[in-house]
């Protein structure tokens, strides 16, 4: 209790002698911190930062308890890991600093740009799927969160291009020559078409699901990525998330589940008043037909 009670004498002690900048220095650090924890937030990052610290652990106790040679190696093995960790972070440090360079200090800044810009990201893609579900045109849609998908993107052709409900229609008419494979949205861009995708390998799924279904399930089965599916037969839009397949799913209830998935910070009195009277207007006509 005495040494509470003493560390709080001694902050008390130290505020007024913080300056501006200090508070700044704080408040970057922090911000830092937090783009780390996002960006290791991956499966296959956790894992090496998991590594990194059990090493941190083991050089600290190696010193303790005065074992040198254990302790020079593994001092050595940090310094070169360092360098390591850079290499292999490498795309999503260069994707951090390609969505750096796009935007200026007031988009840096706000959270509430991004957020519109999530928003208009599934309201074109819903938009689309809901024509491409009437005219039966298969679709199948990843949204990349922290996992990247570079080794499936390269299987593809790179698009780099805003997300619009005509270019979606664009890449998978029936005539195209990428309408078979996956299309791939990393944050607001499509940044590939006609990707090849992993197949599922659990045989526990319904027969009358094909190669579009198998390879959404495939793909949401090794990543954290959401999946949207149209099917060509049926012309049902289905969302698969962590090999799990949602079916027969209306427009409104995919805009609902991809706002959850890729916005979950949103809550829905933070949305458009008016798009949200639309919307349970449509919902109340749906309901009647």
């Amino acid at each position: 209790m005495d040494a509470v009670i003493n560390f709080f004498k001694e902050f008390s002690s130290m505020l007024p002698t913080i300056k501006v900048m200090d508070i700044v220095d704080i408040l970057v650090v922090a911000f830092l911190i937090y783009k780390v924890i996002m960006m290791v937030r991956s499966t296959s990052a956790a894992r090496i930062a998991k590594s990194v610290l059990i090493i941190l652990i083991l050089a600290g106790v190696t010193q303790l308890l005065n074992m040198y040679l254990l302790n020079y190696i593994l001092d050595k093995i940090l310094e070169i890991g360092l360098v390591a960790l850079i290499v292999v972070f490498q795309p999503e440090l260069r994707r951090m600093l390609e969505k750096l360079g796009r935007k200026n200090v007031r988009e840096i800044l706000s959270v509430k740009e991004e957020q519109r810009e999530i928003d208009r990201v599934i309201e074109q893609t819903v938009q689309a799927c809901e024509i491409m579900a009437k005219e039966r045109t298969g679709v199948l849609i990843v949204f990349e969160r922290s996992i990247p998908l570079l080794e499936y993107q390269k299987s593809g052709t790179v698009v780099d291009a805003c997300v619009s409900s005509e270019l979606l229609r664009n890449l998978f008419f029936t005539k195209a020559s990428l309408h078979d494979g996956a299309v791939i949205i990393r944050n607001d861009r499509i940044a590939a078409a006609g990707c090849v995708l992993p197949l599922t390998e659990n045989h526990n799924i319904s027969s009358d699901l094909g190669t579009r279904h198998r390879a959404g399930i495939g793909i949401s089965e090794v990543s954290d990525a959401v999946v949207v599916i149209v099917s060509e037969e049926t012309g049902t839009i289905s969302v698969a998330i962590s090999g799990m397949l949602k079916r027969h799913l209306a427009p409104q209830t995919l805009e609902k589940l991809l706002l959850n998935e890729l916005a979950p910070q949103r809550e829905e009195k933070t949305r458009n008043p008016l798009k949200l009277l639309r919307r349970k207007q449509k919902e109340n006509k749906d309901a009647k037909k």
